[in-house]
């Protein structure tokens, strides 16, 4: 495996943090490669080196982003052979660390300042980490798997774009232990 030289690692990441800081301020199509290049203190020849254009910056650094997303959604599932909601326990849940982790960028995707396609990209990524999920398991024939898999992914949105509305206050411990809480309430019969 080629290890990659620090100094990519570390230009790539002052260009993702710059990004970030610029789409708080406008929308992506409206950046500059001067803009970003300046506010990275990285010279247009070294951007060009590694991308194209500020979408494959976006594009790159939305992926890293939605990896890690993958990894967090998928943390719970290495403790257990099948997973059991009644038997989830809170602190094996990673979705709502790595939403601390990368805030500033969910930030960003749940302004109303920025365009609604930041939010489906979301969507969509977690709509696919749910179809992933219930490929091989859907034992309901009556209840379409794509819709009951958007309906998860938009409860979990629901639950991230509260807690951004209220400044991100609550801790992701508490996040993990009020979806534990409330996987169990839909699950209890009436």
């Amino acid at each position: 495996m080629a290890k990659t030289d620090l100094r990519v690692i570390k230009t790539k990441d002052a260009l993702h943090k710059a990004l970030v800081t610029l789409l708080k301020q406008k929308s992506l199509e409206k950046i500059t490669i001067t803009e970003i290049c300046q506010l990275a203190n990285v010279n247009r020849g070294t951007f060009y080196l590694h991308y194209q254009q500020i979408g494959d910056v976006f594009e790159e650094y939305f992926r890293e982003i939605t990896a890690d997303l993958a990894k967090s959604y998928e943390e719970p599932y290495r403790h257990v052979s099948v997973l059991k909601t009644s038997e989830l326990d809170p602190s094996t849940i990673r979705i709502f660390h790595h939403i601390e982790k990368y805030q500033p960028f969910y930030s960003i995707v749940f302004s109303q300042n920025v365009p609604l396609l930041y939010y489906y990209l979301l969507f969509e990524e977690i709509q696919k980490l749910f179809l992933n999920d219930h490929a091989t398991s859907w034992n309901h024939p009556e209840v379409d798997r794509e819709m009951y898999c958007a309906y998860q992914a938009n409860a979990i949105i629901g639950m991230i774009l509260h807690w951004y509305r209220h400044d991100f206050n609550e801790s992701a411990q508490h996040m993990n232990e009020q979806l534990v809480k409330i996987l169990n309430l839909t699950h209890q019969p009436n």
